[in-house]
């Protein structure tokens, strides 16, 4: 099946960037490699919000790594859907985990993981961390076992 085929609308269309945080912008392709487990990783290093209390914006590096089952989010989706948090106001920590649960919400994957590394405000860096594995599975352990070892 081609990628057209299934209905994407981002790609290949023109750049819409919308003003405010919009999950509605993802969308997904079929994983057409569901026989095997393999890493997905997106570096997105342009990241931008704003801070909830203060309108000033924060900057970061957010790091998503996921291993798919039988959807996988399509790039440019992706990227739009990033882009809508640029005049979103959200603390470092709620915009990993709330990016964290619209892909698990979108795709359904085995297990995923966000970070964020945000550049420094007031001399401190943030950098959370946020994961999940599909309960009931060994990807539910696979979790357990990141999180426990994560830095």
């Amino acid at each position: 099946m081609e990628r057209t085929e299934e209905g994407l609308k981002a790609l290949g269309g023109k750049t819409v960037y919308s003003q405010d945080y919009a999950p509605e912008v993802l969308e997904t392709f079929e994983n057409r490699h569901t026989d095997n487990d393999y890493w997905v990783r997106f570096n997105c290093p342009e990241f931008t919000t704003l801070c909830p209390i203060t309108g000033q914006p924060d900057f970061a590096e957010i790091r998503i790594s996921y291993i798919p089952d039988k959807r996988m989010v399509e790039s440019k989706s992706l990227k739009l859907y990033l882009f809508s948090f640029r005049n979103h106001g959200g603390f470092h920590e709620d915009c990993v985990n709330v990016i964290m649960k619209d892909l698990v919400k979108l795709m359904d994957p085995k297990y995923i993981e966000v970070t964020g590394l945000f550049v420094p405000r007031g001399g401190i860096s943030i950098y959370p961390y946020a994961n999940y594995g599909r309960p009931g599975t060994k990807y539910e352990a696979l979790a357990q076992e990141r999180f426990a070892r994560h830095e």
